[in-house]
């Protein structure tokens, strides 16, 4: 880390031990929304939100390396989960936005969500169709300067509370899998479409299945063409799987020292010590994945990352009951360490099912023969 990173790391160490809210984040329904849009204005105002964004859209244009100083002392002042119902608009829709999207999407989408304004969803998962996204059956028919969708999505984090979802469906009657796919900004007030928020073992209601009943979208809302859809969703997934999530890959590690310290339990030190070394391994992949991205496109690696920290974060909240009991108050969110566990087993489903990342890793980094469909 050079002098100026350090200079960097104390202003991030500074403006954290300041503003860092000291009253927990609600889980869900508005209260989580205007806490998540109140956190990220806060981010704007101070100058730390979209560190690696573009200046002319807000944003801070930093190295991956202040990125990684940031997110260290982020984990360290215990700041709210990055996690939170403004993560779609931030790390997905946004990033997506820069990559793929007009000059006019741009400019009136991205400082909205850069000064904590709105809220974003993602719309890509369907029911029976598993992690299989290429099978989805949502359509969009052309007629004139609009598409008219019909359909179910499911699995769509905080839609009950937004503003817009980043929307994939098929715009090709006549194509199939990958192909005729496009992506669109849909507003989530549009006539025609419900919301019913779904209900997990974990507690709260952060997920949500949402229907479209003739809802009409305009043509100028879609990103990146008009039937390819596939490719600026592969952007969206990229950093999904990347280096969206840095933030809570380190957190993690920050989590397992905070274990070890609590720890009175001889029996569990092995785990703990495995914990630790896991943990290490993430950082490192993380950070080395995260230095190549600044050159340039690093493609499916991000899946081996997405993985092992899914894993990796069952294995941790597991160790966090054996510690501290399930009932145990988690410092940070109000609810229990129970809600962690629970939560914890969506990981290796969210963004691509752990059976989805390991072919990837296994096709597309190692170049093994592809398997049987």
């Amino acid at each position: 880390m050079s002098e100026s990173l350090d200079e960097f790391r104390a202003r991030a160490r500074a403006w954290l031990q300041a503003n860092v809210p000291h009253h927990a984040a609600p889980m869900e329904g508005p209260e989580s929304r205007d806490y998540a849009l109140a956190w990220q204005k806060r981010q704007y105002e101070g100058g730390w939100a979209g560190l690696t964004w573009p200046q002319a859209y807000g944003g801070r244009e930093a190295s991956v390396l202040q990125q990684i100083a940031w997110f260290e002392e982020y984990a360290r002042a215990n700041a709210p989960s990055t996690h939170n119902a403004c993560f779609v608009g931030t790390n997905h829709a946004g990033p997506t936005l820069i990559a793929c999207g007009t000059d006019e999407q741009k400019s009136f989408h991205l400082p909205r969500i850069m000064k904590g304004e709105v809220i974003w969803c993602q719309g890509f998962s369907e029911p029976n169709t598993g992690s299989d996204l290429a099978s989805l059956r949502t359509k969009g028919v052309v007629e004139g300067d609009e598409l008219v969708v019909n359909g179910q999505k499911i699995w769509s984090s905080y839609a009950d509370i937004a503003d817009y979802q980043e929307l994939l469906l098929r715009t090709d009657p006549d194509s199939a899998r990958h192909h005729g796919l496009s992506w669109v900004i849909c507003k989530m007030d549009t006539p025609g479409i419900t919301v019913r928020p779904i209900k997990t073992m974990a507690g709260p209601a952060k997920f949500a299945e949402v229907f479209y009943d003739n809802v009409r979208i305009p043509l100028s809302n879609v990103v990146g063409g008009l039937n390819n859809g596939w490719k600026t969703a592969m952007s969206t997934l990229g950093f999904e799987r990347g280096t969206a999530s840095l933030a809570l890959q380190i957190s993690l590690g920050q989590r397992v020292e905070e274990l070890i310290a609590a720890n009175k339990d001889v029996a569990l030190a092995e785990t703990l010590m495995d914990l630790r070394a896991d943990a290490a391994a993430l950082r490192a992949m993380s950070y080395q994945f995260a230095v190549k991205s600044e050159t340039g496109p690093v493609g499916s690696e991000g899946s081996m990352i997405r993985l092992y920290f899914a894993e990796l974060a069952q294995r941790v909240a597991k160790a966090s009951i054996e510690i501290f009991g399930i009932a145990a108050p988690n410092v940070l969110e109000e609810h229990g360490l129970g809600f962690d566990y629970f939560d914890a087993y969506s990981e290796t489903i969210a963004g691509g099912t752990a059976e989805i990342q390991r072919n990837i890793i296994a096709e597309r980094v190692l170049g093994l023969p592809r398997g049987s469909r």
